[in-house]
């Protein structure tokens, strides 16, 4: 963890943000499956996820079959998505002093582009799971997949190291069992619910926030 008097060349910061209760107030794809499932066969996929039995890609892929889901009924529903009220300032005041922000999530892009578009947010980088559609079916693909690990759908540690510089000052924001492995190579973590338990229960630093209006304030005050 940084000093706390220390202060933060903004060309040598990177921001990383996981997206779903973090960006978004709610957990996107979760919603989606109480909203769009044809039946409830989702659940018995997301016990046998959270107890390990199954990794995130063949959770997702099940439950993605077992929605009643369009482009049109997708594209009517994601308007509806509220993100923290401090996110936009902070890509703002980020963009403003040309610090690399990134999103990361084991969501998908369609879902999270889409979504950023309609809040006037576009000069953002995401790296998720890839969704679209083709002749009325969906299209997905996990580039970003480690196979050496089943846990989840998208390595986010791969792409944190692929994309900090070696001295890079990296803050990463995150809620997730995803979160867990990236937020482990970051000089500051921002840390609530699953990811904050795990961090803890390690003895690893951490900052605990609420809602982005805690990192907003770091940054403003860490920031030169």
């Amino acid at each position: 963890m940084a000093p706390e008097n220390s202060r933060f060349n903004p060309k040598k910061c990177i921001v990383f943000f996981d997206f779903d209760n973090t960006i978004a107030t709610c957990d996107v794809f979760d919603n989606m499956l109480l909203l769009f499932s044809k039946d409830d066969r989702w659940v018995e996929l997301e016990k046998r996820w959270k107890s390990g039995r199954i990794g995130s890609k063949t959770c997702l892929e099940g439950q993605l079959r077992g929605m009643d889901l369009n482009k049109k009924s997708l594209d009517a529903y994601l308007p509806k998505i509220k993100l923290d009220p401090y996110f936009k300032p902070i890509y703002k005041f980020l963009l403003a002093r040309k610090v690399k922000t990134l999103i990361l999530s084991d969501n998908y892009d369609y879902i999270l582009n889409r979504v950023l578009k309609i809040n006037g947010i576009n000069k953002l980088k995401v790296y998720a799971n890839k969704l679209n559609f083709s002749k009325g079916k969906i299209i997905t693909d996990y580039p970003f997949k480690d196979k050496d690990c089943q846990i989840c759908a998208h390595c986010k540690t791969k792409n944190l190291l692929a994309k900090a510089p070696k001295d890079a000052v990296i803050i990463y924001v995150g809620d997730g069992e995803s979160d867990v492995c990236p937020a482990k190579h970051a000089q500051v973590v921002f840390a609530k619910d699953h990811l904050l338990r795990h961090l803890k229960d390690s003895k690893l630093d951490y900052m605990a926030f609420h809602n982005l209006k805690d990192v907003f304030i770091y940054l403003k005050r860490k920031l030169i």
